[in-house]
């Protein structure tokens, strides 16, 4: 049996990562810890702010992984501690964003609980390759 796809259409032809891309983008669409705001920045690029209050610099990480960038982090036990209440989340998380081509991550920054990510677009000039026509077959 074939699997009716979007991007079954023979004149798109290697688009099968966009297929995965939408389903992994589906699957992460209810997430909502961290909250996180996206803005475009003035001089074209774009910033991602995370709210991370209670995690220090060395409990966070972020990496570019396979075109996502991924945000980890992860809070040491409160060792010794008692709480009466614990209403400050303390759990462990990852928040991943897929880049498109072109983008790519200029710094990241922690102020006031706040992981703030900066993205650029790259300027990629159109090329255009002739490709050689052989007589004969392909071997």
């Amino acid at each position: 049996m074939n699997r009716h796809t979007t991007f079954a259409s023979p004149y798109l032809l290697g688009f099968e990562h966009l297929e995965r891309l939408l389903e992994r983008t589906a699957r992460t669409a209810g997430d909502s810890y961290p909250p996180y705001n996206i803005e475009q920045t003035e001089d074209g690029g774009i910033r991602i702010t995370l709210a991370v209050a209670g995690f220090s610099h060395e409990e966070l990480s972020v990496t570019e992984e396979d075109r996502q960038l991924v945000v980890r982090g992860r809070q040491a036990e409160a060792d010794g501690k008692t709480f009466l209440h614990r209403g400050i989340a303390a759990r462990q998380f990852l928040r991943s964003f897929v880049l498109a081509d072109g983008i790519e991550v200029t710094r990241a920054a922690l102020d006031n609980g706040l992981l703030m990510i900066d993205l650029a677009r790259k300027q990629v000039q159109p090329s255009v390759r002739v490709v050689e026509i052989k007589i004969g077959g392909l071997s």
